[in-house]
């Protein structure tokens, strides 16, 4: 064996944070019970059928975009996140870090 063993860092498993804060979400929200996984992934192969017939999906943003379009429309059906109210929580993100200070941190406001 090679005194010289190259080193390399892993591949990160996620592009971006958000990806793997709504994986994180959904795991979650799974394991408290809130829906059966066989039911998630049904729904999540119907999402990207649907979404691929499109274009071509990349792995990338549009597959978790399929999969938070996914989980709101399934908490949706529940009554847990209602699409107004995901929609008004959205509006009062975009506002919160367009009106923030590059390089501060980004809070919402309270109502």
């Amino acid at each position: 064996m090679s005194d010289c063993i190259a080193h390399m860092a892993p591949e990160p498993v996620f592009a971006e944070p958000w990806h793997a804060q709504i994986f994180a979400v959904t795991v979650a929200l799974n394991e408290a019970g809130r829906f059966d996984w066989p039911d998630w992934a049904a729904r999540f192969s119907a999402t990207l059928k649907r979404n691929g017939l499109d274009h071509a999906l990349d792995g990338g943003d549009d597959y978790f975009h399929a999969w938070l379009e996914t989980l709101e429309a399934l908490l949706a059906e529940q009554g847990t996140a209602l699409p107004d109210d995901v929609r008004g929580l959205h509006q009062a993100w975009e506002e919160a870090y367009l009106t923030t200070p590059h390089g501060q941190p980004v809070h919402l406001r309270d109502s």
